[in-house]
């Protein structure tokens, strides 16, 4: 653990102090299911990271409708 990270866990855990039990176990199962819901978000990115491009369209039309929307500036450089 870094050593902000140590330090942020130390200041909140000063918060919390102050809490009774209810809501300190109310938070305890807040940050479980921010803990799964973490989980389960890097596993579907990691899925939908694969595949392919989703078009209707065929690999020459899109290879066309990219070079067709290409512009070109004619500058004269002067040295």
């Amino acid at each position: 653990m870094s050593y902000t990270n140590k330090n942020i866990v130390e200041n909140y855990s000063m918060l919390f102090e102050g809490l009774n039990s209810l809501t300190k176990i109310e938070l305890i199962e807040s940050l479980t299911k921010s803990l799964k819901r973490e989980k389960t978000l890097k596993k579907d990115d990691f899925f939908k990271s694969f595949g392919a491009f989703g078009s209707e369209k065929s690999a020459e039309e899109i290879v066309e409708e990219i070079k067709s929307s290409r512009k070109f500036i004619k500058k004269e450089i002067k040295f």
